[in-house]
C-alpha cells in the first residue's frame, strides 16, 4: 500500500510538538513498516534535538535518516533528495499558487499523484544509484547516472 501524506506546520514547532506530530505518525504504522521501514528527516533542531533523536531510534533503531547521522557532502542517495523534492517543486509550482492554502493544496496533489509504479522505478534507481557510490568507493560518481 502506497501511503501519501501531507503535514503542514503553520508555527514554529518545538521539540514536544514535534514529538508528538512524530508519535501519531508512529501509531499509524504496522508492524513490518516499523520493523524495516527507514525514517528520513531534514535538520531544525526540533528534528534533531537529542530527546528527538532518542525518541525516533527508539523506534527506527539505526534506520534513521537525519542531520548528524548522515554524512555531510553525501551522495544524494534517497529518494526524497534525488527526486521527490524536484518533482514537487516543478508540479507544486506550474500553476503559481497565489495563497498559502493553493500552495498546500498543490503539494497534497503533487504527492498524492505519486503512484506506485513511480515509487518502484524510483527505488530502482535508488539501487542503481547506491551500486555507483559503491563502486566509485564513495567518490564522485554522478556523470554514471
Amino acid at each position: 500500500m502506497v501511503r501519501q501524506l501531507a503535514i503542514f506546520f503553520d508555527a514554529t514547532i518545538t521539540t514536544a510538538a514535534y514529538m508528538e506530530i512524530f508519535n501519531n505518525f508512529v501509531n499509524q504504522l504496522d508492524n513490518e513498516e516499523l520493523s524495516i521501514g527507514y525514517f528520513q528527516q531534514d535538520g531544525p533542531t526540533s528534528h534533531t534535538s537529542h530527546a528527538s533523536i532518542a525518541e525516533i531510534q527508539s523506534f527506527s533503531g539505526d534506520r534513521v535518516i537525519s542531520k548528524g547521522l548522515w554524512p555531510q557532502r553525501s551522495p544524494d542517495l534517497t529518494p526524497p533528495d534525488y527526486f521527490l523534492w524536484g518533482y514537487l517543486k516543478g508540479t507544486v509550482y506550474q500553476n503559481k499558487p497565489r495563497t498559502i492554502d493553493a500552495l498546500k493544496a498543490n503539494i497534497t496533489e503533487g504527492i498524492q499523484a505519486v503512484t506506485a509504479d513511480v515509487l518502484a522505478r524510483t527505488f530502482q534507481n535508488m539501487a542503481r544509484r547506491v551500486q555507483s557510490c559503491l563502486d566509485a568507493n564513495g567518490g564522485h560518481f554522478q556523470h554514471m547516472l
